[in-house]
């Protein structure tokens, strides 16, 4: 127990650390973005005056140390910031795209948890053999294939040519809910390559345990082949899994952009895209963070569950 609490003090303030890390580098990023963001928020004739009154707006006339105390600082009281173009609070925005971001990555990890282990566990199981040789051969093609090009041929296909689904959400608003049709693609094309890359996972975990000393001790000792595989093999199978599995969580919540803007889903990505088309800084600040900081906690969970279900597999962590 004082193993445990002592790796969870360490990976706390490796996240804190890491959360002032990813606030610091945001910030130094926007600051190093070419272009002069109160001349391109002017327009295409800008007045002088103008631009002077958003430079103030925008506090660019202050030092870069204060403006990051400031910006520092609202964050710690959970203010995002507010729009240059709208004059809408960030969190607004944030709000908006979130819902059918998360949607989407809800769906998908509905799917992901019992594709990727059902396939891992059977293609271990049957090791070497017909079904394990279908599984590896199919879940590599599919993976080597990027989301953007199976996108465009699932619209080619079924939508276009088929006609059976929408190819976009156009239309739909965020009430994609009441559209079902509309997120069959889109979650078809995020489930893809995580399956692939999960299944492969699972599948190299658990031949690893089957092959290990404690396993053959656990089978000298008369217990059955199914016992072995799920209740020891699996759980040190698990522990990578899960830390793959938050790493897909964080890209699916982070803003699929492709997925997204392919589909035309209302979602963080697409708020990343207008807010960087329209040079609109304290947004692109705001969602950078977001997906930052839940970066960060994704993988601290993670690596609490991965030692929970691997002890040595955490502390090398």
């Amino acid at each position: 127990m004082s193993g445990l609490r002592s790796f969870v003090a360490r990976r706390l303030l490796l996240g804190a650390a890491q959360t002032v890390a990813v606030v610091l580098l945001v910030f130094a990023l926007t600051e190093a973005l070419p272009g002069d963001a109160a001349v391109a928020l002017a327009g295409d004739q800008p007045d002088p005056a103008r631009i002077e009154a958003i430079r103030e707006a925008m506090h660019l006339d202050r030092p870069a140390y204060e403006r990051l105390a400031d910006w520092a600082t609202g964050l710690l009281h959970g203010d995002l910031g507010t729009s240059l173009t709208s004059g809408r609070p960030v969190s607004q925005y944030i709000a908006d795209g979130f819902g059918p971001t998360l949607l989407l990555a809800a769906l998908t990890i509905a799917l992901l948890v019992p594709a990727g282990f059902g396939l891992g566990v059977l293609a271990a199981r049957h090791e070497g053999g017909l079904i394990d040789r279908l599984i590896s051969s199919a879940t590599l093609a599919v993976y080597a294939v990027p989301e953007f090009a199976l996108g465009v041929l699932l619209v080619t296909v079924l939508a276009l040519k088929l006609g059976w689904l929408p190819p976009t959400a156009v239309g739909y608003g965020t009430d994609l809910l009441g559209h079902p049709a509309a997120l069959v693609l889109p979650v078809l094309v995020l489930l893809a390559r995580p399956a692939c890359s999960l299944s492969r996972l699972v599948r190299a975990g658990m031949i690893d345990a089957l092959a290990s000393p404690y396993a053959a001790q656990a089978r000298r000792y008369g217990i059955s082949g199914a016992r072995v595989r799920y209740t020891h093999a699996l759980p040190n199978a698990l522990a990578p899994a899960a830390q793959q599995l938050a790493r897909t969580i964080d890209w699916l919540l982070s803003g699929v952009i492709v997925v997204e803007a392919l589909y035309v889903i209302p979602g963080l990505g697409t708020v990343l895209l207008g807010a960087v088309a329209e040079r609109d800084i304290p947004v692109v600040q705001g969602l950078a963070v977001v997906f930052g900081v839940l970066t960060v906690v994704l993988n601290l969970g993670a690596d609490l569950v991965a030692h929970r279900l691997a002890p040595r597999a955490g502390v090398a962590a």
